[in-house]
């Protein structure tokens, strides 16, 4: 049995990967962007992969993928769902046919530079993991 160590990002790629995603998209800035990275890396000749301009153009490119029937990933940072959210809203009403996940990555607020206090989030960052493990099936 093949044994590799990964970044929680890289395991989210490869699950995302191995589940059959057709597009990978997204801004790139930590910490999200190791998604994309390892994506690129290692993906197939049916995987297109792509660094967008800003995070609403890798919400639309996602949602018009998802909506066509393709399984799509759009990864972002915390701040960049609020460049996406004008998409976002949209998708609630159009839907989507194959399928879709936003990855939305939060730092852990010790030095994001967009949280100077304590977040208000309660991170469990090994439940997080798990989730995303068990989603992904990885």
């Amino acid at each position: 049995m093949h044994t590799e160590f990964l970044m929680g990002n890289e395991a989210i790629a490869l699950g995302a990967l191995a589940a059959g995603v057709n597009v990978v998209c997204g801004y790139p800035g930590t910490p999200s962007s190791e998604v994309l990275e390892t994506v690129a890396k290692r993906k197939t000749e049916h995987t297109y992969v792509e660094w967008s301009v800003n995070e609403k153009a890798a919400m639309e490119l996602a949602a018009g993928a998802a909506y066509s029937g393709a399984r799509a990933l759009v990864t972002m940072k915390q701040v960049g769902l609020n460049v996406a959210s004008d998409p976002l809203m949209s998708l609630e009403y159009v839907g989507v046919k194959g399928g879709m996940v936003i990855e939305w990555a939060q730092d852990e607020c010790i030095q994001c530079g967009v949280c100077e206090t304590r977040c208000p989030f309660d991170v469990d960052v090994r439940a997080n993991m798990r989730r995303a493990k068990k989603i992904f099936g990885y």
